[in-house]
């Protein structure tokens, strides 16, 4: 296997290529989680794997909270399925409180406080009440906790790390928060064991071939941990050593026939770029472009599962600027991917796109 086998494979078992899911609640669900503190880049990252979607049927699935957005993981937000939500958090909510643990001394914020802000937003929201963060502050104000910036940042992450709150629907374009147990149904308790073998089995199901660094990197749980996870689940991939790594993957994800000559616009945070800690298989053009060009914006261009420009967008109200440049030149059937890419994404957010190189 070589590191352009590895990225194409990717692409397959990323959903990139050949999609076979149909809706973005088992999008979610297949990936385990998808990292989010990007919004509006998260919801083109699912609509990028199912070109049948638009921006709007996205958001109405978040709104009606068929997806939830939260932490876990690691100290930023995910989109993650209502069903998923508890397990996860219970597996890797601990690890990242830890991580929490300076910055909630730094706001002097001990116990007997976030104890109390948890029992204000029990009585305010209770009733499936939806309040953004301004009004959760006033709340707070209101019962003499001090609750700005940083401050409050740590105080809401802390509860949605306990389960006790997670996203409600969006007012206009502002976020609020929603108690949890009101926006998802009970759901069967399982161990923490089983709960890592799950999370292992979709991990390297959406992302192999990955190692366990990787999954490391990406979940935020130890190495120790994730070493487990594999060898719990080893019966269901197939590995390959490359150098002093095992890779482990779906024996799926290898399907040889498929046809790789596609342009994808994945935005700053896709899981092709953060689900893993090695991403050297998708820079192997750009690595050979001599002298080594640096790429002005975030958001990657993909070709045969290589990075080979990058973008930016700015939506108005009746179009969208897209700005963009390449490692190289395109050759003719780049330049034609170029204008399918480009016409999904005007599909999906239902404007038109005006091009600036």
């Amino acid at each position: 296997m070589t590191q352009h086998d590895i990225a194409t494979s990717r692409l397959l078992s990323q959903q990139i290529n050949e999609p076979s899911l149909k809706s973005a609640p088992e999008m979610v669900a297949y990936f385990g989680a998808i990292q989010g503190q990007e919004y509006a880049q998260t919801k083109w990252s699912l609509g990028l794997r199912m070109p049948h979607l638009k921006d709007s049927d996205i958001e109405k699935e978040l709104n009606e909270g068929r997806i939830l957005r939260t932490h876990l993981l690691r100290p930023t937000w995910h989109f993650v399925a209502p069903r998923d939500i508890r397990w996860m958090l219970k597996l890797t909510a601990p690890r990242v409180d830890a991580i929490n643990s300076y910055m909630y001394r730094k706001m002097e914020l001990d116990s007997a406080t976030f104890n109390r802000c948890n029992d204000i937003m029990a009585r305010i929201l209770e009733g499936g009440k939806h309040l953004t963060r301004e009004a959760l502050s006033q709340e707070f104000l209101k019962n003499n906790i001090e609750a700005e910036s940083v401050r409050l940042v740590c105080i809401l992450m802390k509860a949605e790390l306990e389960g006790l709150i997670c996203n409600g629907v969006r007012q206009g374009n502002q976020f609020t928060y929603a108690l949890l147990e009101e926006r998802v149904p009970p759901a069967k308790e399982i161990s923490r064991d089983e709960a890592l073998a799950e999370l292992t089995q979709r991990y390297f199901l959406s992302r192999g071939p990955a190692t366990a660094k990787d999954f490391a990197t990406w979940s935020g749980l130890t190495l120790t941990d994730c070493k487990k996870g594999i060898e719990m689940t080893r019966a269901n991939w197939a590995e390959e050593k490359i150098e002093s790594e095992t890779y482990y993957f779906s024996p799926k994800a290898l399907k040889k026939e498929t046809n790789f000559q596609q342009m994808h616009l994945t935005p700053i945070y896709d899981e092709m770029i953060m689900g893993y800690k090695n991403r050297e298989a998708l820079q192997q053009i750009r690595h050979a472009v001599q002298p080594a060009q640096r790429l002005r914006f975030d958001n990657t261009i993909l070709f045969d599962g290589q990075i080979i420009g990058s973008w930016r967008r700015k939506i108005k109200p009746k179009l969208i600027e897209f700005e963009y440049e390449f490692l190289q030149p395109l050759n003719k059937k780049q330049e034609l991917e170029f204008e399918k890419a480009i016409l999904r994404f005007e599909t999906f957010y239902g404007l038109p796109v005006k091009t600036i190189l």
